[in-house]
């Protein structure tokens, strides 16, 4: 085998990939799913969640497979019960200390793997109190998973504002501004791209958050339409979520070559100007 690749066996299905593929890409290319959570195409590999640890034989522990690169000759289970077991108690653990209610994906994973989180009998849950510094987005740390997907965003793998970072340690381990300062004191220049990445909607748009206070957030009702920024002649590819003819929220794709599923202030929260609010006179008295 040169050096160019690498030949191994997962879930006894050969497979040869170039040098420096993980396993997790590996894996994707035979079409066996392992499930992630801080891990993101866009994103470089933060490799704390461990929801995507594998079995390699010979090894000790599980790997992670979203930065474990392939091995010639290896062979990986990504289907054994010492896999399982270790993914059901990461959810377990995720689920006894977060609100994960707004995810979907963690909670397909959780029915799908078993995940019981009431065995545990003094959550640590925070007091949902989420904080609400301006228009755009708002900030929930009871739904915060500790993925690192912000802090990554923020800085070096697209915007290099360096804005937010992990403060504490520990329990007290939270995502937060240099020296806990409001939102528009700190260097954040409201591009919005820790949403863009944010698994669990502990970040989320103050258009999303309004409408799930008023019970009226319904994605079954809403449609998705790509068009072009017009703001400038990079040609950034937006995805607009509209319900009831009203947008609601802008993303963009990971794999766009041009965006990678980034964006300025202006793509994802410049659109209002579209939906401007009616002026009506005032009636007679």
């Amino acid at each position: 085998m040169s050096n160019d690749h690498v030949s191994l066996v997962i879930n006894e299905q050969p497979v040869t990939v170039g040098a420096g593929t993980t396993i997790l890409e590996a894996a994707q290319s035979l079409g066996i799913a392992i499930p992630t959570l801080c891990w993101a195409e866009n994103l470089t590999p933060a490799n704390v969640c461990r929801l995507c640890v594998v079995e390699a034989e010979g090894a000790r522990t599980l790997v992670p497979a979203c930065s474990r690169a392939c091995e010639d000759g290896a062979e990986i289970r990504t289907d054994t019960n010492r896999v399982a077991q270790s993914r059901r108690m990461v959810l377990e653990l995720l689920d006894s200390t977060n609100d994960l209610s707004q995810s979907p994906e963690l909670q397909t994973l959780i029915d799908e793997y078993g995940a019981d989180s009431s065995r545990y009998t003094d959550p640590a849950t925070p007091e949902p109190s989420p904080k609400i510094e301006d228009d755009l987005f708002i900030r929930a740390y009871d739904r915060c998973v500790l993925c690192y997907k912000c802090v990554e965003a923020c800085g070096e793998d697209a915007q290099f504002s360096f804005a937010i970072s992990i403060a504490d340690r520990g329990f007290d381990a939270r995502v937060s501004t240099e020296y806990d300062v409001p939102l528009p004191e700190s260097a954040c220049v409201y591009c919005g791209n820790c949403i863009g990445v944010c698994p669990t909607n502990a970040l989320q748009f103050k258009t999303e958050f309004d409408l799930r206070e008023a019970s009226d957030w319904r994605p079954e009702d809403q449609e998705v339409t790509e068009t072009i920024c017009s703001y400038c002649g990079v040609g950034c590819t937006l995805e607009l979520h509209t319900q009831d003819n009203q947008i609601v929220k802008v993303t963009s794709p990971a794999d766009h070559s041009v965006t990678s599923g980034h964006l300025c202030v202006k793509g994802r929260f410049g659109w209002e100007y579209l939906q401007a609010p009616v002026y009506r006179p005032p009636s007679d008295p």
